[in-house]
């Protein structure tokens, strides 16, 4: 592969990638390159060249990379991207900012973002997959996004134009998202704390949170995320799809659909991504063959598999 150019920041040539994913596996990367700020990610995606890939990660918590690894240059962002600024009804974030960061960051200058606080993973991630819960999306409060581009431009990009919809967006083909900014609604900050501590706590009581998982698996076929309300349909969930399937807590290899959420795909110990994927294919399947619904992969799934 052609050469990339020289940066300021840090690039490492066949950099594993496993240790980057909450699922602890997968296979290296070509170049890791990780930017020191906006102009040196800029300068290096410009003078890179056209015909070698780029891959944005965050913090690999919705990620499975296969285990033959990523071709081309793998962008992580870390300090000097994880900044959180509050202004008015306003909250700007780095793509780097966890979730949770900017969740708490935002109930202390009393706006509400608090539906961020149980998101795995950082902003750049929320905003590709239009992140959500409790009734709740990133859609709903993003004003504008900063990225650069393929070529190395930096654009700043109205959320309109993203076309966000469930777990999806357009985002220009190799674009890096540099960060967000959210409009919010006011609210006491000790009632926004008091909200987050009580989903934190609804989620640690459903949810393998101790396990090493990749957060929900397959999109809810029924279209949208959970609710919360009492009245929120379950029919439809893909936790109960694949209940019905006989799936929960089904194993291959290190790989197992979590017991305690069977719509948590977890690394028991040992887990190749093949594992992991092939897994999830399973499931698809005896879903299929049980209920005829075509489960939709949440975790994005990158890379080679091996041979």
């Amino acid at each position: 592969m052609t050469m990339p150019p020289t940066p300021r920041g840090a690039l490492t040539p066949n950099r594993s990638l496993a240790d980057l994913t909450w699922l602890r596996s997968g296979g290296p990367a070509d170049w890791l390159f990780q930017p020191a700020d906006e102009a040196d990610l800029a300068e290096f995606l410009a003078a890179l060249d056209p015909a070698i890939p780029v891959f944005p990660m965050g913090v690999g918590s919705n990620l499975i990379v296969r285990d033959g690894g990523i071709r081309g240059v793998v962008i992580r962002l870390g300090r000097g991207f994880n900044g959180i600024e509050t202004t008015g009804e306003t909250v700007t974030a780095g793509a780097a900012a966890l979730d949770a960061h900017v969740a708490k960051k935002a109930a202390e200058a009393g706006l509400d973002l608090t539906f961020l606080r149980t998101i795995p993973g950082s902003v750049g991630g929320a905003v590709r997959m239009n992140a959500g819960c409790y009734g709740s999306y990133v859609a709903d409060n993003l004003v504008s996004v900063r990225i650069v581009t393929r070529q190395g431009v930096v654009r700043d990009i109205a959320a309109a134009e993203l076309n966000l919809r469930y777990r999806q967006s357009d985002l220009p083909e190799g674009a890096v998202i540099v960060s967000a900014t959210f409009r919010a609604q006011a609210g006491d900050p000790a009632e926004l704390e008091a909200r987050m501590v009580d989903q934190i706590a609804k989620r640690d009581a459903s949810q393998p949170t101790k396990d090493r998982s990749a957060g929900s698996t397959f999109r809810n076929p029924v279209g949208h995320s959970s609710t919360g309300r009492a009245d929120d349909s379950h029919e439809l969930k893909a936790w109960k799809v694949i209940d019905d399937a006989g799936m929960r807590g089904a194993i291959r290899g290190g790989a197992q659909m979590s017991p305690k959420h069977s719509n948590f795909l977890i690394n028991t110990g040992g887990a190749t991504s093949a594992d992991l994927e092939d897994l999830g294919e399973e499931v698809r399947k005896r879903v299929f063959q049980q209920a005829g619904i075509t489960l939709e992969w949440e975790i994005m799934r990158v890379g080679e598999r091996l041979p």
